[in-house]
């Protein structure tokens, strides 16, 4: 869960440190305040757009069979067997 949790939080901080980036990279001496004309509803809005993709590419290509039956996992000869759909 905190390995998806993390996932998120990187895919929405994305847009912003890439706009950083950015913003460090095209200016010369002159960096002080990087995000304070930064297009702030822009950055949300792809970040929350990244965050949507990743969850709508999730749902749909990971999982079982629809209508398969889950077998739990099983402890064989001292090695946990993780749990399958089929």
């Amino acid at each position: 869960m905190l390995r998806i949790a993390l996932i998120d939080v990187i895919l929405f901080a994305l847009p912003f440190i890439l706009y950083g980036a950015y913003v460090l990279a095209t200016r010369g001496e002159d960096r002080d305040g990087v995000f304070q004309h930064a297009p702030i509803v822009w950055l949300i809005a792809a970040g929350c757009g990244l965050l949507l993709a990743t969850m709508v590419t999730l749902v749909h290509f990971s999982g079982g069979k629809p209508g398969g039956t889950y077998h739990p996992p099983e402890n064989v000869g001292g090695v946990v067997k993780p749990g399958t759909i089929d």
